[in-house]
């Protein structure tokens, strides 16, 4: 028997391997991934209740909301509508589906649902016990409306779209599509933390507190879901 044919995998190895690509890769560090997207949402929380008080980038939010005319308004506007709460989720449920359709593997969707779903809905609770005010409409020059009358921190459409981002990259992680998955993501990312910063719905630093947010949470909440909750449901358990 050659050597190359020792090293080669069998069928039963590849499958395997098939089975732990992307987003269903077990972390090598599953603690220090959580431990990480705790400390992430700590700081975020903290950081939350430190602006409410202290909106040093009014100014910020105040010029951004200038370029709030014409074509931009119009595209910015249409972005932060885009993005309402149910809007987001059916676009979950379709991406999910698509996801599901496109690999044939229910493990592979639902770790991405959970995914966007765990990053996502804890940060309504931060905005809940932080509660810091929008933008005062008197003192912008181009007002949103309808006006928006919950808090602001941290941006629920900025941290729903970072999570969605990030969550799919771990879709095509080990593909060739990641780096366009990544690339494509960022400009989603930054063009959606800019729509609500325009708008003035958010401040500038509410965006960034989301962004940062996704980041730190969504790979811990990929490590709770898929690699500690899903295998113990037998519908979502992957063969090894």
């Amino acid at each position: 028997m050659s050597a190359e044919t020792l090293l080669s995998p069998t069928r039963s190895e590849s499958r395997s391997a098939r089975a732990r690509n992307g987003i269903l890769r077990p972390s090598q560090h599953p603690v220090a991934v959580v431990v990480v997207a705790l400390a992430g949402a700590a700081v975020v929380t903290g950081v939350g209740f430190a602006l409410r008080s202290h909106p040093f980038d009014l100014a910020l939010a105040q010029a951004l909301n200038t370029l709030h005319t014409g074509v931009l308004g119009t595209v910015t506007s249409l972005v932060y509508h885009g993005l309402e709460p149910v809007s987001a989720i059916a676009i979950t449920v379709l991406a999910t589906a698509v996801i599901w359709l496109s690999t044939r593997r229910l493990p592979v969707a639902a770790a991405f649902a959970g995914t966007v779903a765990i990053t996502w809905i804890p940060s309504d609770v931060v905005k809940i016990l932080v509660h810091r005010p929008r933008p005062e409409l008197s003192l912008l020059s181009h007002p949103f409306s309808p006006v928006q009358v919950d808090p602001s921190f941290p941006s629920g459409h900025t941290v729903f779209v970072t999570a969605f981002v990030v969550a799919l990259v771990f879709v095509l992680r080990g593909t060739r599509w990641m780096p366009v998955g990544v690339v494509a993501g960022a400009v989603l990312v930054l063009g959606v933390g800019a729509s609500v910063s325009i708008d003035a719905v958010h401040y500038p630093s509410d965006a960034v507190a989301s962004i940062f947010w996704s980041l730190t949470v969504a790979p811990g909440a990929r490590v709770v879901w898929a690699d500690w909750l899903m295998p113990r449901i037998p519908l979502l358990r992957t063969r090894s």
